[in-house]
């Protein structure tokens, strides 16, 4: 047997090369991975098995003058997972973040990813993260609006125009053919206007682009919910439509009626729980989830006893058929989606797998015999 030890190093022009754009091909792998978690056959961070990732925690004020502070978007973090089934791999999502990044000429947050041999450890490939996450962020919206829009929905809400809301919206048109029409909402609505000129080019469907909230919200049959930084959209339940599916990949500032008219699905929600978990032990209390987590707001009622969080059901348990799908015509369904590391690992491992049949990618060594065994 070789000692040698090798991976596969692809940037992000590799994985360009490698499929990872296909939106298609993102939705369908990532509907397999929820087949999965509805079945158990995964693993997460932590005891419990279901942790989002290892975060640090950044205060507003620090003792020492280069600690890095508090501040919208601004965290590390670790994402580690397993997936099984034909994954059967394990991967690791290391990331940076901070919204002052945009006015540098860098993406908000800057990703890299590891795939790792589960048995021996050795990492497969090293990759650019960046458009592995965006690509399956944007994927599980599709997926969701397979299962849980009404029939011949045809108008998407995008809260946000961002590239990962831009995502989102290639993967809804991907899964559902009634589309006709998307209305995107943009704080910026120059911005929104020059994003919606592109999206009408690439998906060959018409952009309506509005400054009012509300505008956006009451004519939309899906709408999928991408923003960051402080300031959260209010979605108010008079403004949403009978029937309509409010997918929040970003955290939203719903109106006190919303929650409780409303069936709650989630990607998986003792992820969601262990967010809570961890609120309750900061100094900063629930305030300190509350910026980033799109469930943050429900988490805070099911703490204060105004939700039963038995009620939540998970989209794999849906998939998989152990829980029904939408119940009527009229059902108005919020899905919160944290972002699962095995979402990570199922299209890193995809666009892997198709990078070694393209022969794209360069081969490095790890040693040729480590020097730990001599």
């Amino acid at each position: 047997m070789s000692q040698k030890v090798e991976f596969l190093y692809l940037q992000e022009e590799d994985l360009i090369e490698a499929g990872v754009l296909n939106m298609k091909e993102c939705v369908d792998t990532i509907e397999s991975m929820f087949h999965l978690i509805g079945k158990g056959d995964y693993m997460m961070g932590g005891p419990n098995r279901n942790d989002h990732g290892l975060m640090l925690w950044f205060n507003k004020e620090e003792p020492f003058e280069n600690m890095p502070k508090a501040g919208p978007d601004r965290r590390f973090m670790s994402l580690i997972s397993y997936l099984g089934g034909d994954f059967n791999v394990i991967g690791n999502k290391w990331y940076g973040s901070n919204i002052e990044n945009l006015n540098n000429g860098l993406p908000r947050s800057v990703h890299t990813f590891t795939l790792n041999d589960k048995d021996t450890g050795a990492p497969l490939a090293i990759m650019a993260g960046n458009l592995i996450s965006s690509m399956r962020t944007g994927a599980v919206p599709g997926v969701v609006s397979k299962y849980l829009a009404k029939k011949d929905a045809k108008v998407i809400g995008a809260v946000g125009g961002g590239a990962i809301n831009q995502s989102c919206i290639e993967a809804i048109i991907t899964s559902i053919d009634s589309i006709e029409k998307v209305v995107l909402f943009d704080i910026n609505l120059e911005k929104g206007k020059q994003i919606a000129s592109k999206l009408e080019q690439l998906f060959n469907i018409p952009i309506e682009v509005v400054d009012d909230l509300d505008r956006c919200i009451k004519q939309s049959d899906i709408v999928t919910v991408a923003t960051s930084g402080k300031i959260k959209p209010q979605i108010k339940a008079e403004s949403m439509k009978p029937g309509s599916l409010i997918i929040l990949t970003g955290a939203a500032d719903l109106s006190d009626g919303v929650y409780a008219n409303a069936r709650i699905v989630s990607d998986l929600w003792s992820m969601h729980e262990k967010w809570l978990e961890d609120g309750l032990a900061h100094p900063d209390g629930l305030s300190s989830i509350r910026d980033w987590t799109m469930s943050g707001q429900l988490l805070e009622l099911i703490h204060n006893g105004e939700f039963d969080s038995s009620t939540v059901d998970d989209i794999g348990d849906i998939i998989t058929g152990r829980k029904t799908g939408r119940k009527s015509d009229d059902e108005v369904i919020i899905c919160m989606t944290g972002g699962l590391p095995t979402e990570d690992v199922a299209w890193a491992y995809k666009v892997y797998q198709n990078a070694l049949k393209k022969n794209v990618g360069t081969v490095l060594p790890l040693w040729e015999s480590s020097y730990l065994t001599k």
